[in-house]
């Protein structure tokens, strides 16, 4: 039997919230019956979506916050104002121990800002990375980072890489996941200074990382390497553009399907495929983004998902907490510090 997990739960961040999230918890709460949960909101609101003697009304203890962190708050004023907000109090509970990770699907900065301020980073992280993942035609990859860091120079990279291997092995049982980093050509001579230290480092390191050197960005779908690793202001770009791309392609089919009799024909005849091809593309699955070097687990659910997409991400926390993700953050930057320790004091 596995482990049991508490994670804390910001019931008022999403666009459908606080029902989104009990419903989400409810679909979490079948797959994981040994799940506990603290629900922080609005008490009576988040109560009476809750029936009684269901099983998450067994599983679950709510925490009457009643402030919401808005959707477009700035970072700095969420800092400043957030003290009783459904977020905080979460962020609070990993951080007292009370929970072992949270999940959110509110305002991405203010929920990086807040728990940088309480969780602090792992010792040798210089910055926490967004990592989440994509399909890929060999299945599911990792790509890091996603926007929290828009410049990043070869340190941050190695770290990532480390990170990604890691949450990779945790998330997705992958057992020696291979890892590249993303850059505008193959070869070694190509890409920014800092790309090409960054590699050096992650080619001379004793660690055990499977790295593959430089992939494009036709490598991201084509599932070349496992974990793609990137600074936050490309990665995010990949994956809007990757977003916008799925959207395009299904408008795309449908306006096709509807041009003419046949063609309504072609799409009878084709819905179960169609069906399987939606089900794989669906971003629901991948929902769960997870903010990697801090000193607990915080989950970043997308602020639009349904039900299903929030279970998914409580999936994730659930995760990294039973696969002790953090000690196995801090062992392996541990031993990445000790070894470029050794080649400097051996170079002196």
């Amino acid at each position: 039997m596995s482990a049991r997990v508490t994670l804390a739960l910001d019931a008022m961040g999403g666009d459908k919230a606080p029902e989104m999230v009990i419903r989400g918890a409810e679909i979490a709460l079948e797959r994981l019956p040994d799940l506990r949960f603290i629900i922080f909101g609005r008490e009576e609101e988040i109560a009476a979506l809750i029936p009684k003697d269901s099983p998450l009304s067994k599983a679950a203890e709510i925490r009457h916050s009643p402030d919401v962190v808005g959707a477009d708050v700035k970072p700095s004023v969420a800092l400043r104002n957030s003290r009783d907000t459904s977020m905080r109090h979460a962020i609070e509970a990993v951080r007292e121990g009370s929970a072992s990770g949270m999940v959110s699907a509110g305002n991405t900065g203010a929920l990086m800002a807040m728990s940088k301020v309480a969780l602090r980073t792992v010792p040798g992280i210089d910055r926490p990375a967004i990592a989440s993942f994509f399909p890929t035609r060999r299945g599911e990859s990792v790509m890091l980072d996603l926007g929290a860091n828009i410049d990043c120079d070869a340190a941050n990279l190695v770290q990532f890489a480390i990170m990604g291997d890691v949450f990779a092995r945790a998330v997705l049982g992958m057992p020696k996941p291979t890892i590249g980093l993303l850059n505008v050509g193959a070869e070694d001579q190509k890409g920014h200074e800092h790309i090409r230290a960054a590699a050096a480092i992650l080619r001379a390191t004793t660690l055990p990382l499977d790295f593959r050197g430089f992939v494009e960005g036709d490598d991201i779908a084509a599932g070349t390497v496992d974990v793609i690793v990137t600074d936050g202001f490309t990665g995010n770009v990949a994956l809007k553009t990757a977003e916008g791309m799925a959207k395009l392609i299904t408008t795309f089919l449908r306006e096709c399907f509807k041009s003419s009799l046949m063609a309504r024909v072609g799409y009878v005849l084709s819905r179960t495929a169609l069906k399987r091809l939606t089900q794989r593309v669906d971003p629901r699955r991948y929902n769960g983004a997870m903010f990697l070097g801090l000193n607990g687990i915080v989950v970043k659910s997308h602020g639009g998902t349904d039900e299903f997409g929030f279970a998914n991400a409580i999936g994730v926390a659930a995760d990294l907490c039973r696969q002790g993700f953090i000690e196995r953050i801090r062992d392996e930057i541990g031993n990445l510090t000790q070894e470029l320790n050794e080649k400097k004091a051996a170079a002196i």
